[in-house]
């Protein structure tokens, strides 16, 4: 399929064309943060289980260092599942992470990651060579592009992230997944949740993020003391 081979710059222009595409591809359900949610001083603890945080990870990044929860104690991260041909909502969705990225990339308390739900294809080189075509290829990046072990490890992974994705051959690129962005505390709480193709969404996780930096570095004060 020859998107697979289009710059990403090319692909985000095709995924503004047309008609705006909805947030999930199968109609899976997305749970996103209310805009009203924005003024408050802190942030809810989200998540199916209550306050619980998120299960245990350790997955390769695209430059083959493993990435894990325990890599990323101490650091707040935005999270989201996509995969390298993906012909729908990818695009739209990583063009609003780089709204973010743009602002907090160089935050050494922030960390993206964009996990793949098709690592048969996306091997440690094709993500390389995604994460380059995005620009967000430098050695010091703080994007990460995680590929997992298999699509069923993918899909669980995404739904203790409060986001979507199935095999359906019928889809584009035959995964339906949705463009849910999370947001995880320092401690692995989930305390945000965001429709990663509405720029309103996306405004919101923009004002939230420094709602929970503060808040982690009130706590880090405090531990210090």
């Amino acid at each position: 399929m020859f998107l697979k081979f289009l710059p990403l710059a090319g692909l985000l222009a095709l995924a503004g064309c047309g008609t705006s595409t909805p947030a999930n591809d199968t109609g899976i359900a997305d749970v996103h943060m209310d805009s009203e949610e924005a003024t408050s001083a802190t942030l809810p603890y989200l998540g199916a289980e209550g306050k619980k945080p998120v299960p245990d990870f350790s997955l390769p990044d695209q430059d083959g260092k493993m990435v894990s929860t325990k890599t990323l104690a101490g650091k707040v991260y935005i999270t989201n599942f996509f995969f390298a041909t993906c012909p729908g909502i990818c695009p739209k969705m990583q063009s609003e992470v780089l709204k973010v990225y743009k602002q907090y990339g160089q935050d050494p308390n922030v960390a993206f990651l964009s996990f793949t739900i098709d690592p048969e294809h996306d091997t440690q080189p094709v993500l390389a060579d995604y994460a380059r075509r995005l620009g967000v290829a430098a050695p010091n990046s703080t994007w990460r592009f995680l590929r997992t072990p298999d699509r069923p490890t993918a899909y669980k992974l995404a739904s203790n992230y409060l986001a979507a994705a199935q095999t359906d051959l019928k889809a584009p690129g035959g995964i339906a997944h949705s463009g849910a962005l999370a947001l995880v505390d320092d401690q692995g709480y989930l305390r945000g949740t965001y429709d990663g193709l509405n720029p309103e969404q996306v405004a919101l996780l923009l004002r939230q993020l420094p709602v929970l930096l503060n808040e982690v570095n009130s706590r880090k004060a405090t531990a210090a003391r």
